[in-house]
């Protein structure tokens, strides 16, 4: 099946998510007050194009569909979570940059990106290991 990347973004509603372009015959769209509230916006309007297409007898593509965060939204997001000094300790990025990113000062370059992922990663990992007794 197809994998199709849909981008998370901040907006002035709250955030929002599109479809990266493709060569689909449809386009779909999400919004919410948080990324959770989007997503589950998003995967209705997906399953409503999927109905339009099925009564009109069209032919509709299914697709895997990836969310990704751009950087500010990921952090708007998790900042209820996270301090930006514990993002710092997880990522080894300086929370100093972690705010300029989150209220969009500077933008992340590719490798500090992977190096945030990287770092989240191997967390989630250690909190997914861990068993009470």
């Amino acid at each position: 099946m197809k994998k199709i990347k849909v981008f998370i973004e901040r907006s002035t509603y709250g955030f929002s998510a599109y479809m990266e372009d493709n060569d689909l015959n449809y386009s779909c769209i999400g919004e919410g007050k948080s990324v959770h509230e989007t997503i589950d916006d998003f995967n209705k309007s997906y399953a409503e194009m999927r109905a339009f297409f099925n009564e009109n007898k069209l032919s509709f593509q299914e697709v895997d569909l990836e969310f990704y965060y751009d950087t500010a939204s990921f952090l708007d997001e998790y900042a209820k979570v996270f301090s930006l000094a514990g993002l710092e300790r997880i990522t080894g990025i300086n929370q100093t940059q972690l705010g300029h990113y989150l209220h969009n000062r500077s933008k992340p370059s590719r490798k500090t990106i992977e190096k945030m992922e990287m770092g989240i990663r191997k967390f989630a990992d250690s909190l997914v290991s861990i068993k009470f007794a």
